[in-house]
């Protein structure tokens, strides 16, 4: 069997429970997990790429010894399958929550099919105690001063603090 590594995109800013979910479901997918950091420079992210790569590894990295599938954390700017390409990846994993995000999911397959046919995406339900969260509802709450500890992990929580 060849080697199944997946490329995990998202802006993760901040990284979220929801995320942790699909991480630690996409490790028992694949042999190989690149989760990949989108930066874009024309937006002003909530945490800098460097911060979120910092929070990812620290809870990505007991999930990848749990599941015995090594998990590597890389940012990328530019179209998620030229990325994913270039970092060897043959999977690209999606976590879903709703409708909504099917929808969506489904048109970028069929773009991202005809710019990379050999790039298969499987998609990750989400768990239903967290299939509520949204970095950007996160983001929101948090800008607003209310309280999100039930949303991220401890270290996004301790990172937001300051």
């Amino acid at each position: 069997m060849s080697d199944r590594t997946g490329f995990y995109p998202g802006s993760f800013d901040p990284v979220t429970n929801g995320h942790l979910d699909v991480i630690e479901r996409a490790c028992k997918l694949v042999d190989r997990l690149i989760v990949g950091i989108g930066v874009h420079n024309a937006k002003r992210p909530f945490l800098d790429p460097e911060t979120r790569r910092n929070l990812i590894a620290e809870v990505a990295g007991p999930i990848a010894q749990r599941n015995n599938t090594p998990i590597e954390i890389i940012e990328f700017d530019g179209l998620m399958v030229h990325a994913a390409q270039k970092a060897g990846a043959n999977i690209v994993i999606r976590g879903l929550r709703d409708t909504t995000d099917y929808n969506y999911e489904m048109q970028m397959v069929g773009m991202n099919a005809q710019m990379v046919p050999d790039l298969q995406t499987v998609f990750v339900p989400s768990s239903p105690y967290v299939r509520h969260i949204s970095a950007t509802l996160v983001r929101q709450i948090s800008e607003m001063g209310g309280d999100i500890t039930a949303f991220v992990p401890r270290n996004v929580l301790k990172a937001l603090e300051k």
